[in-house]
């Protein structure tokens, strides 16, 4: 698969990124093609009104170097994990406007929106979360965003990692090992089943078979 990997942590060499790079070494290991972004190396405005900063043609005329990564990277991704750290319980100001500024590419006023619907749609996706607070109820909004996002683009969200740590480096010494479990999700990427079940769903006799 194409793999996409984001760090989407103001910091290059935090704990976030260390959760990215670990995954992204295991999805190297199961001979994926993997590329990580870090946001804030793309990012440099906020969401706008469109209706005041479209060109003539449609097209966003915010000057950096998102569109680049969302066309280039993003769309022929077939797999995405998103690396982040939890932020006043909720996702880094990066990936919340990673995601917010999706909305100048999908809708109709831009010209070829459809190209970026189709793109965005049907991947595999999975978030690591690098946090400070080890209660187990503080990422649940965040896990919940990514969560919807998933369900609102048709893709699959098969797996979130969570390490603890504050200073740089703490991620290493959490003794659940999240740094193992970023790497065995990049290395089962692929294999992960995403199930989502409705009262009328058909449902295996065993769960020792394969869900779908």
């Amino acid at each position: 698969m194409n793999v996409l990997v984001v760090n989407a942590s103001p910091r290059r060499d935090g704990n976030s990124a260390r959760l990215a790079a670990a995954s992204a070494e295991g999805a190297r290991d199961a001979g994926h093609t993997v590329a990580v972004v870090h946001l804030d190396d793309h990012l440099e405005h906020f969401l706008r009104d469109c209706r005041r900063c479209r060109d003539e043609r449609g097209r966003c005329t915010i000057d950096d170097g998102y569109e680049r990564v969302l066309r280039d990277q993003v769309l022929p991704a077939e797999a995405i994990v998103l690396a982040t750290p939890l932020y006043w319980y909720g996702v880094s100001g990066q990936l919340k406007t990673f995601f917010d500024r999706m909305f100048c590419f999908i809708a109709a006023s831009q010209p070829d929106s459809e190209r970026f619907v189709t793109g965005l749609s049907g991947k595999r996706l999975a978030v690591l979360i690098s946090s400070e607070e080890t209660y187990p109820g503080a990422a649940l909004a965040l896990v919940h965003q990514v969560q919807e996002y998933a369900r609102y683009t048709h893709s699959a969200f098969v797996g979130v990692v969570r390490g603890i740590g504050n200073r740089r480096g703490d991620v290493e010494l959490d003794p659940a090992d999240p740094l193992d479990a970023a790497r065995e999700l990049g290395r089962t990427l692929a294999e992960r089943h995403s199930t989502d079940y409705r009262i009328d769903t058909e449902r295996p006799a065993s769960t020792s078979r394969p869900l779908t």
